[in-house]
């Protein structure tokens, strides 16, 4: 049965933790807590790991149906992500197809979340990285809203601040849906899960 690799798209270090651009990290680490599984940091992978499976259930699961998942966060820092990837990849045998990159997307105001195959990177680093290392952009993303910076704030200072605390709340809950479209992703299919999750 074919590996799953869902790649939370983030920058490593507490001093990144919070931003916008750190949501990736934020939906792996809720999917880690939720199969009651750690990360690592294995040698000469480029990133932290965690090794899960999934079934119907959820993830976590265990059975004769479920099926493995790899939950990636890069160290590599967000522009070279693709790096991480390509190892990942190469280890655990993942084709792009089965590639899951979880990222802000400053397009879709906050509060929004979409999922789709392929497509461009939009000037996001992350994904631009992982196409370059990959050799294709053939692979599925979950787009998390932020919106558009206010005024004249640069975007790139926008996505490295973090969410305001009067969304805190709201942010819980869209890691959450995150998370929940992402096990729908593995479980359903991406039709399904889009007709369930895009808003």
């Amino acid at each position: 049965m074919a590996v799953w690799l869902l790649v939370g798209l983030g920058n490593p270090g507490p001093t990144y933790a919070s931003h916008r651009h750190n949501v990736g990290f934020m939906v792996a680490d809720e999917l880690a807590r939720r199969a009651a599984a750690g990360f690592t940091a294995p040698r000469g992978m480029r990133g932290e790991i965690c090794e899960t499976r999934m079934t119907a259930a959820g993830i976590g699961g265990i059975g004769a149906d479920a099926q493995r998942v790899v939950l990636l966060k890069p160290r590599t820092y967000m522009n070279d992500s693709g790096a991480a990837v390509a190892k990942a990849c190469a280890y655990y045998g993942v084709k792009p197809a089965q590639v899951i990159a979880v990222h802000d997307e400053l397009d879709l105001d906050f509060g929004r979340l979409r999922l789709k195959l392929g497509g461009g990177d939009n000037g996001h680093n992350g994904l631009k990285s992982i196409r370059s290392s990959l050799g294709t952009g053939d692979f599925l993303r979950v787009r998390i809203g932020i919106g558009r910076p206010p005024g004249r704030q640069a975007p790139a200072d926008f996505v490295l601040s973090p969410f305001p605390a009067s969304v805190r709340e709201e942010l819980a809950l869209e890691i959450d849906r995150a998370a929940d479209a992402v096990e729908a992703l593995i479980n359903s299919g991406l039709e399904a899960a889009q007709n369930s999750f895009n808003s």
